[in-house]
């Protein structure tokens, strides 16, 4: 041990007239401590944000989407051949989107209609399968059900939990679906009304999803809405989600107009946009605890220069040069420094880590809910720790206090014994 360190460390150790010194660097301390737990706390719930709404985003939805510009798509089967020769794709499945209208008894809903290809089950995935099954929805499925032939026949229907629970459906009740494009008739026009079996209740996490999403098969979904053999457009997967704008770009330049190509990075834009900026403003709105205790060890550093006077002339008189009294204090600095870094990277690692956990133990301790689902896109408080983020607080705070401790170890090192020692 190098007696600049040696002798750091023992200033650092209060005297009795000294205790007022040693509080002010133990706030140091502390406010070093929680700047970076709450800076890694932060950073790893809004990691945990991003990446569990991506997530579940790209759960329900594909990660490429193409369509017609002038509307259905008939030709599909050979589009997706098409797709499916390009780099980097996956999967392929045609889908059918539209809006529609649930009825049960006398509760009436407005829903998002799906229509599924079930080799679309590689494409999407609708989270967990709370009751029932997606293959349910073909018929041949629902054929190992004890169900009457009659209610085997209808159409099958999965809905979300939330979809089911504001219309007080119930497994394998039958509902009535409604579509608002009507039926020709010497009345004039009226609603299209399909009588529909619900075999599959799903929970995706997303409330969004789960109460407004209504999945058919693609054949149902087709006789319903009256399309014949067309289809909306076709999902496509990809094996890298990053690369999906130039797998896209590649998609548009094979099969050409008329048809158009969207990834998911363009359709949740701005989405993503406000979370990362978001992310940035906590960041910097965060550091602001540290520059805070950095001022701290300026002030602690400024008092022990003062303190020592006396101590840093006889060194000096002993032999000492102006950059080993220099390292003394930036050593003392840092120590402080250091011990606040390393509990607050402990500290905010084990809050970060555990956070469902915690937040579990408080909303069962103060009876209330942090996220409402039908308030926020997610219903759980998620957490991610981003390593990199970690080393960058660690290296960034580490270096904020090494700027801290300049000034006052110039202040020490510019010390001239003759003028400190002619009293004493």
């Amino acid at each position: 041990m190098s007696f600049e360190l040696f002798i750091s460390l023992r200033y650092l150790r209060a005297r009795r007239k000294q205790v007022f010194v040693s509080i002010i660097t133990f706030i140091s301390m502390v406010g070093i401590f929680l700047g970076v737990a709450a800076l890694i706390i932060v950073l790893a719930v809004m990691n945990g944000f991003e990446t569990d709404l991506r997530d579940k985003i790209l759960g329900i939805n594909s990660h490429i989407v193409l369509m017609e510009h002038s509307g259905v798509m008939g030709n599909y089967r050979k589009i997706m051949k098409d797709c499916a020769h390009v780099d980097g794709v996956i999967a392929v499945a045609p889908f059918i989107y539209s809006q529609a209208m649930l009825k049960n008894g006398g509760n009436v809903m407005g829903v998002l209609i799906k229509g599924l290809a079930m080799e679309e089950g590689a494409v999407i995935n609708l989270g967990k399968i709370e009751e029932g099954s997606i293959d349910y929805l073909l018929e041949k499925h629902r054929g190992k059900l004890r169900l009457d032939r009659d209610l085997a026949n209808l159409p099958g229907v999965v809905i979300g939990k939330e979809l089911a629970k504001n219309l007080g459906i119930f497994l394998f009740d039958t509902v009535h679906l409604l579509s608002p494009m009507g039926v020709p008739t010497p009345l004039g026009m009226v609603p299209r009304i399909k009588k529909v079996l619900v075999v599959g209740v799903f929970d995706s996490g997303f409330y969004e999803y789960d109460s407004t999403l209504a999945c058919l098969s693609l054949k149902d979904c087709q006789e319903f809405l009256n399309m014949d053999d067309t289809v909306t457009g076709i999902e496509i997967r990809v094996n890298d989600i990053y690369k999906a704008n130039v797998i896209a770009k590649a998609l548009e330049k094979k099969i050409g107009y008329p048809y158009g190509v969207k990834n998911w990075m363009e359709m949740n834009k701005n989405l993503f946009s406000a979370l990362k900026l978001e992310k940035r403003a906590m960041f910097i709105i965060l550091s602001l605890i540290v520059l805070v205790a950095a001022f701290n060890i300026i002030s602690t550093l400024i008092m022990v220069v003062m303190e020592k006077n006396r101590e840093i002339a006889i060194l000096k008189s002993m032999g000492a040069t102006s950059r080993s009294i220099m390292k003394i204090f930036i050593f003392q600095g840092l120590t402080i420094g250091t011990i606040g870094t390393l509990l607050g990277c402990i500290g905010g690692l084990s809050v970060a880590l555990n956070i469902e956990k915690l937040s579990h133990f408080i909303e069962n301790l103060f009876k209330f809910k942090i996220l409402p689902s039908d308030v926020y896109y997610l219903s759980e408080l998620p957490s991610r720790v981003n390593y990199g983020d970690v080393s960058i607080i660690v290296i960034g705070t580490m270096l904020i206090c090494f700027l801290a401790t300049i000034y006052p170890s110039w202040r020490a090192s510019r010390l001239d014994p003759t003028e400190a020692l002619r009293y004493e």
